[in-house]
């Protein structure tokens, strides 16, 4: 049996993304093991992401252990993976996506987007935060890091009322019971790749084992989705720091995507939607992000990076 070593972060999400590729992989015939690594987006979580820099936070460590070859395969959120991989690697399977929308989850009674007086919302997200600060300006808004209980841990200790969190951990950790509101999806658009799991590899795996990973894990119609996001976000420049949205979703057999920038405060919001064929999803996702580029959005973002 061929033994396959998974490199993962040991947050209890990041856990369950790789048992999840485990037990894939077991029911294919291979041997998995896991491999426990901390990252820099680990270990430093007294700053905001967009302080400690945007690229490798999550995925520096890990890609180290790969080009080494102490790891086969590495299991991340596809929302944390930069939208330009260094040389030598690659994504090779994308996870079917769960439900993409961010959710607000608290213990308090009535919290909602809507609430007048305004609430204290944890997030460490500058997308969030700017997409707070365009649509419901009244709540005061906190920094919140680290993994999902960490924040629920901060939640409880009354440093905020409620938290911004994507669905899919909120789901997986089986925190459903808390979620108070599915945050509106034209307003809070998501990252690239927000809701599923990636597998990377290096070029130095052998390409049969690559390929039967491939067979066994990749979800098809979530990768012509994903492919779209990151050729929006390479094109535009962007990265888990800045506030840069793009969705792409089926509608019938034809892909649609809506991506965009907005600025800190929630003044200026500079959009694109386009549509095509799932095999054209590179190029539109491109073409996207060209039409967002004319209309002004990486002066825009050379604006929010230069102030962050």
């Amino acid at each position: 049996m061929t033994k396959v070593r998974i490199g993962t972060r040991g947050s209890k999400l990041a856990l369950w993304q790789a048992e999840m590729v485990a037990e894939q992989l077991k029911a294919g015939g291979l041997e998995p093991e896991l491999v426990l690594i901390e990252t820099k987006g680990d270990k430093v979580l007294d700053v905001s992401i967009s302080k400690i820099g945007s690229k490798g936070v999550f995925t520096e460590e890990i890609e180290a252990q790969l080009e080494a070859g102490l790891i086969d395969i590495a299991v991340h959120s596809a929302k944390d993976m930069p939208s330009s991989l260094p040389s030598g690697f690659q994504l090779i399977s994308f996870s079917e996506r769960e439900i993409v929308s961010d959710v607000l989850i608290s213990r308090m009674d009535g919290a909602s987007l809507s609430h007048k007086e305004g609430l204290r919302l944890g997030t460490s997200s500058t997308r969030r935060v700017a997409q707070l600060k365009r649509y419901y300006p009244q709540h005061e808004i906190v920094n919140v890091r680290g993994n999902l209980q960490t924040r629920l841990q901060r939640m409880d200790e009354g440093k905020c009322d409620a938290l911004l969190l994507a669905y899919a951990g909120v789901h997986r950790m089986g925190y459903s019971d808390l979620i108070k509101e599915y945050l509106p999806s034209e307003q809070f658009i998501p990252p690239a790749g927000q809701g599923s799991v990636t597998i990377e590899v290096h070029k130095s795996l052998d390409s049969q084992l690559a390929q039967s990973i491939r067979e066994l894990c990749n979800h098809e119609l979530t990768e012509f989705r994903i492919l779209a996001e990151r050729a929006f976000l390479n094109l535009l420049g962007g990265g888990c720091s800045v506030p840069v949205f793009v969705l792409a979703q089926f509608e019938g057999e034809e892909l649609h995507l809506h991506g965009g920038v907005v600025d800190l405060d929630g003044s200026l919001l500079i959009e694109s939607r386009k549509k095509g064929k799932a095999s054209d999803a590179v190029s539109l996702g491109k073409l996207a992000a060209q039409d967002v580029v004319a209309k002004g959005g990486r002066d825009l973002l050379l604006k929010i990076k230069s102030e962050l």
